[in-house]
């Protein structure tokens, strides 16, 4: 028998259904679906099918993700906003330097639409394309993404310009790397990303602490002396968005476009003993501000908890875990400056509570233990409660694998190997 079969609550993304008026997502326990989550989210959004395409899934529908293939997550994002206009169409609101052109409609894009059009050089150092008018953002956190594909050339570069800050990065499609901007002034990015998504497509993101509240982010199609004659990628799905890290590709035409927070959770309460296991599979791969609940389990009132909570520490991002106790004393599990969950990787976190005890694990290892002074933990013995991952706009964005809750005693063994990676 697996781990899995012992659980009263097991959720792990695969079935669901449309809105109607709210799309749900299938628990495997309990088989009665009391458990079945359900999604609200005032938008459309994309996700990858299971066919490896870029698709847009309806409003209040979960978007069960396949990147990457193997097991599927589910998606719960934070609401955001592409400031790029006509993301992808390259021969509309966007202009062209130093000899690049663009030829239109030239390839299958990741959506699986021949959409994906193509930037060449006619020789001339340094060909590159821009938007033909600066985004507008909100100074801060900035991340710039985009698809691109190699045509005869698998190298070139992004430049992102604030005026007073330029971030100049060489990328390479054959190594997923970057390195030194072409000037070699350029800063480095706070962070940056390539990210594989099929059929000769990568995703590049760069994310940095913006100063101005108009940049101007440049694509080229150059070597280090610049490039030859009809030297060309091919690009498709530009977004810039407040925030770091990126978040699902938000498609735009004439004007920006925002999509609405996944608000994931199960409304029907259920109770627990004295020995209670939560256990969750996720990777965390966008951070917006300090103190938002990416995943809780509570009561009704919203009195009685536990959560995790991000937050972010001289450039580290990672989660607080918090458990009320005796009637709603907040207890800090994981506290200020104890890293154990980090963002940008995947985690598998087992949190055991019982009487006033608690026990974490994560990715294999027992990482902390403890007691309540307060007393007792409430989500256990006998307090009726819910699951809700997080219904701010501004929660961290998570890839979710699996989540399970055991009502029984789990060994130190069981929860080793149950969090090993």
């Amino acid at each position: 028998m697996s781990l899995a079969d012992d659980a009263k609550i097991l959720l792990i993304p695969s079935g669901y259904k449309t809105a109607t008026p709210y799309g749900k997502l299938y628990s495997v326990f309990p088989i009665d679906g009391e458990q079945d989550f359900r999604i609200d989210r005032a938008t459309t959004a994309s996700r990858v099918n299971p066919g490896g395409l870029v698709e847009q899934t309806l409003a209040d529908t979960p978007r069960v993700d396949h990147l990457g293939g193997g097991c599927p997550s589910v998606l719960i994002e934070p609401g955001r906003t592409n400031k790029i206009i006509q993301s992808e169409n390259w021969g509309t609101s966007w202009s062209f330097f130093n000899g690049a052109s663009i030829s239109t409609n030239q390839t299958i894009a990741p959506d699986g639409t021949m959409t994906a059009d193509k930037i060449v050089s006619n020789g001339t150092n340094f060909g590159f394309t821009r938007p033909s008018s600066n985004p507008v953002i909100s100074t801060g956190n900035t991340t710039f993404s985009l698809f691109v594909k190699a045509d005869n050339r698998t190298t070139g570069w992004l430049r992102l310009d604030y005026g007073t800050t330029i971030y100049n990065r060489k990328f390479d499609l054959t190594t997923q790397t970057f390195s030194t901007g072409f000037d070699n002034t350029g800063n480095i990015p706070d962070s940056e990303q390539i990210i594989n998504y099929g059929n000769g497509w990568y995703r590049l993101i760069i994310t940095d602490n913006a100063n101005t509240t108009s940049f101007e982010p440049r694509i080229y199609v150059t070597g280090n002396t610049g490039s030859s004659a009809n030297d060309s990628l091919f690009l498709w799905g530009a977004q810039i968005e407040n925030g770091i890290g990126a978040t699902s590709y938000i498609k735009t035409t004439t004007a920006s476009v925002t999509r609405s927070i996944d608000n994931l959770e199960c409304t029907t309460s259920y109770i627990l003993g004295t020995d209670a296991t939560f256990y969750f599979d996720f990777e965390a791969y966008s951070y917006d501000s300090s103190f938002r609940q990416g995943f809780m389990v509570r009561n009704s009132a919203f009195t009685q908890y536990i959560d995790f909570i991000s937050y972010q520490d001289s450039g580290i991002y990672y989660f607080r875990a918090r458990a009320s106790a005796n009637g709603g004393t907040q207890n800090y599990l994981i506290a200020f400056g104890e890293r154990d969950i980090e963002f940008f990787q995947r985690n598998k976190v087992a949190l055991r509570l019982y009487e006033n005890n608690f026990e974490i694990y994560v990715n294999g290892s027992q990482m902390k233990t403890g007691t309540s002074s307060a007393g007792n933990f409430d989500v256990v013995d006998g307090i009726s409660i819910v699951n809700d991952f997080g219904s701010s706009p501004t929660r961290p964005a998570c890839k979710l694998y699996d989540f399970r809750v055991y009502d029984k005693t789990m060994t130190q063994s069981e929860l080793e190997t149950l969090t090993t990676i």
